[in-house]
């Protein structure tokens, strides 16, 4: 399959063929299929931080909110998704995060 370039931005949830605005956060060259997974990903985040702000109006432990874990660990899969596909300055620029766990 064709790889395309695409902008992608982290705060936004957004995939993008078309620069514009901030929208280029990171720049990735990817299938449709592996923009597909990562629609998949910021999907799965949305509906976390959803359930996430919800649960913080219910007077209970917030350390034990399993919304927030899945959030967290969307957030680190996409980050690698978006390194894996990324051109150089893309993985400079979450390599210097320093949110991937690396050997």
């Amino acid at each position: 399959m064709e790889k395309k370039k695409f902008f992608i931005n982290m705060g936004t949830l957004e995939i993008s063929q078309v620069e514009a605005g901030d929208n280029n956060d990171f720049t990735i060259f990817a299938t449709d299929q592996e923009v597909f997974q990562l629609r998949e990903l910021f999907d799965e985040m949305y509906n976390s931080d959803i359930t996430a702000f919800f649960r913080t109006h219910l007077p209970i432990h917030y350390h034990k909110d399993s919304a927030n874990d899945r959030y967290d660990a969307g957030i680190v899969s996409a980050y690698q998704m978006v390194y894996d596909l990324g051109d150089d300055a893309t993985k400079a620029h979450i390599g210097s995060m320093k949110i991937l766990e690396r050997e």
